[in-house]
C-alpha cells in the first residue's frame, strides 16, 4: 500500500520507486562505512569478534557495554552540540 500510494501521489511508477528503495537499502552499508570510517568500523567489529571468540555470555555482555560506550562517545557531540562552542 505504501508504494502504491506514493506512486499515485507522486506520479512515479511503482517499479521505479521499488528500484530506488532497493538501491538505497543496498547502499546503506557503504554509506555507513564512509561515515564511520574504516578505522572505527574495524574497532567496533573487533569488539564483537573478540566476544564471539570467547564464546560465553559474560564476554558478549562485556562487549555490549564496550560498544555502548564507544557509540556514546561518537554520539556525544550530536546530543551536545555546545561542545563545539568556542569560549
Amino acid at each position: 500500500r505504501t508504494i502504491r500510494g506514493l506512486s499515485q501521489s507522486t506520479d512515479v511508477p511503482e517499479g521505479a520507486l521499488v528500484r530506488w528503495v532497493l538501491a538505497r537499502w543496498a547502499s546503506e552499508g557503504a554509506s555507513g562505512l564512509l561515515e564511520l570510517g574504516p578505522t572505527f568500523t574495524r574497532r567496533l567489529h573487533a569488539v564483537c569478534e573478540d566476544a564471539e571468540a570467547a564464546g560465553d555470555d559474560a564476554a558478549r555482555l562485556a562487549a555490549y557495554h564496550q560498544l555502548r560506550q564507544m557509540i556514546a562517545w561518537v554520539h556525544h557531540p550530536l546530543a551536545h552540540p555546545e561542545v563545539y562552542d568556542m569560549p
